[in-house]
């Protein structure tokens, strides 16, 4: 019953018009995912790729980073909302706040898991520092920053819908209005559209992700068949 509640709201055509419509909604939580994605992406990229190429300050990274996956969703971003004098930037920054981590835990652990090999063979043909870490390890390292970035977007489109707790007009509103009134199918309604934005970009990085990380890497990451050596009179086969 509630499922058909939840399809009613979704098909009905009054909730996809108006200033506070299913879209407008749509949109404006897309735009703080992008923000906070984007935001994020600027401090954790380069910290770890300092940290992961450098070696320095590793302990400090992971243990900031697991601080910072501690912090309480709901209460960080109404501080930061606050604090800013009740301005949509506070909300935006608790947003990039909480997407820093697994950017940052994913670009450091990729630099850190490329081939050793690789990297002392680059320096061997006279590579700069910058160049290993551009041209070697960056390169290598795309796979595992990529998936951080996915995470990342998964957790901020999640964590967008708490903003509707303090009046802005993201797919978290349907939620919060519906537990007001007792209407779960709009709770219900709104809880797919999260969740189905969510698939939808984590395909969309899934594709990107294809299209950016070299083929080679890319084969290289799949499980390798493992081939049985049968003995034939003494000789393998």
């Amino acid at each position: 019953m509630i499922f058909v509640d939840a399809f009613a709201w979704l098909f009905d055509p009054l909730n996809w018009t108006g200033s506070k419509s299913i879209p407008v909604r749509i949109g404006v939580h897309l735009l703080y995912c992008l923000g906070a994605v984007l935001g994020a992406s600027a401090i954790a990229v380069p910290l770890g790729l300092f940290v992961g190429h450098s070696g320095r300050g590793g302990l400090l990274l992971v243990g900031g980073s697991n601080a910072l996956r501690a912090l309480p969703t709901l209460g960080l971003v109404t501080f930061l909302y606050l604090v800013a004098g009740g301005g949509q930037i506070g909300v935006l920054i608790g947003l990039i706040v909480l997407a820093v981590p697994p950017i940052l835990a994913g670009t450091y652990a990729g630099i850190q898991d490329v081939d050793r090999g690789v990297v002392d063979a680059a320096r061997g043909m006279g590579m700069t520092d910058a160049q290993r870490l551009w041209r070697v390890e960056l390169p290598n390292a795309l796979p595992l920053l990529v998936g951080g970035l996915r995470n990342a977007t998964l957790q901020v489109v999640a964590t967008a819908s708490v903003a509707a707790y303090v009046g802005i007009e993201t797919l978290g509103r349907p939620l919060l209005d519906g537990l007001r009134v007792l209407d779960y199918g709009q709770f219900v309604g709104g809880a797919v559209l999260i969740a189905l934005l969510a698939v939808l970009l984590d395909v969309l990085l899934a594709l990107a992700g294809k299209l950016v990380v070299p083929r080679g890497l890319r084969l290289s990451a799949k499980p390798r068949r493992r081939v049985k050596q049968v003995e034939v009179g003494g000789s393998t086969a």
